[in-house]
């Protein structure tokens, strides 16, 4: 079943317009410029809670990227799709520097070879997805409603990653459940450390912000 919802997604259910979108979205190197001039934006005009949910970001991604996501990747070993089977699409931005300026050339698209050696595993888990989800649950914690649109981001994120032929579709899955939990247990663990020691470490700052997570 996992390979027949891969190849219906990477293969069936496409469109050249798609190809670049997802291309786009899949790609790290596109999006890190701006996401580091939003985080830069966010620290010096957002005011202490956003100060504190992108510390709190912060430590689930590193939580999730550097003590789950690589261990794991090395101890289960499961190639990626376009490594383990042939046929499946590979899509790409173009090569350029900056990475931006891969939208106005055309997509790579080309199809996997059968491999005679065998490959390194890198498809589970995927570190797109858990990490895209982990900064969406603890942005839903601090932000509620207006936090959960992020899932958005990270659903599409996810979905592209299976789209451009990086990761099986239920490695995606399971990754972005396992993101969102570590998100959610970052946020409240630090909701519980605030509560317990803001006040005797900081009470003047901790009487103003008594809680992380409600306004």
């Amino acid at each position: 079943m996992d390979q027949q919802l891969l190849f219906f997604i990477n293969r069936t259910w496409t469109h050249p317009a798609l190809d670049r979108v997802m291309a786009m979205v899949s790609s790290y190197d596109f999006w890190w410029p701006f996401l580091l001039l939003a985080g830069v934006a966010a620290a010096i005009f957002g005011g202490f809670r956003w100060r504190i949910f992108l510390l709190a970001a912060g430590m689930a991604v590193g939580i999730t990227d550097g003590l789950v996501v690589n261990p794991l990747k090395k101890a289960v070993g499961r190639p990626r799709p376009h490594d383990a089977r042939e046929g499946v699409r590979v899509v790409e931005l173009a090569r350029a520097t900056p990475r931006f300026l891969a939208l106005g050339q055309p997509v790579r698209v080309k199809f996997s070879e059968a491999r005679i050696q065998s490959v390194g595993g890198n498809s589970f888990p995927s570190a797109h997805a858990a990490n895209n989800f982990a900064v969406a649950a603890v942005a839903a914690a601090f932000f509620r409603r207006w936090g959960w649109l992020v899932f958005l981001s990270a659903l599409l994120v996810s979905y592209s990653r299976v789209y451009v032929g990086s990761h099986w579709p239920f490695d995606v899955l399971i990754s972005a459940l396992l993101g969102g939990g570590i998100g959610l247990l970052t946020a409240v663990g630090l909701e519980a450390l605030w509560r317990h020691w803001g006040k005797k470490l900081v009470p003047g700052l901790h009487g103003k912000h008594p809680s992380l997570l409600t306004a």
